[in-house]
């Protein structure tokens, strides 16, 4: 969100074009909503909210039923884990790979937005 030019805003306007789906869950949007407010000083409040409103009616929302807390280091990690086990993802997507070590077990992989693109057919 700081910068049209990266990987991270391209997948970003990927999302809802059907070339892969997102999952979400209450504790995860709550998340976004804090690091957003808090750290791209671009958007406004409005914006943000429909970003997130957005995010919320493409994506496939998830209930966690199970917690495993903590599992990672950062506990605000946990959630994104939480999420895409419930909704049975291959992958996370993030620039913080290292956060999400042991998450294989659950058969997920972490990658990058840049390595997700090529995986997809968005990079060559």
């Amino acid at each position: 969100m700081r910068s049209r030019l990266g990987a991270s805003f391209r997948l970003l306007s990927l999302v809802d074009s059907g070339k892969f789906e997102t999952s979400i869950s209450v504790a995860l949007v709550l998340e976004y909503e804090e690091v957003l407010m808090r750290n791209v000083p671009l958007l406004n409040k409005h914006e943000i909210d429909d970003l997130l409103d957005y995010l919320c009616k493409v994506s496939r929302h998830q209930t966690p039923f199970y917690l495993w807390r903590p599992f990672l280091r950062d506990p605000n990690d946990d959630m994104v884990v939480e999420a895409a086990v419930t909704g049975g993802c291959d992958s996370i997507v993030t620039f913080n790979s290292r956060d999400f070590a042991g998450v294989e077990q659950f058969g997920i992989r972490v990658m990058t937005p840049r390595e997700f693109l090529f995986e997809i057919g968005e990079l060559e």
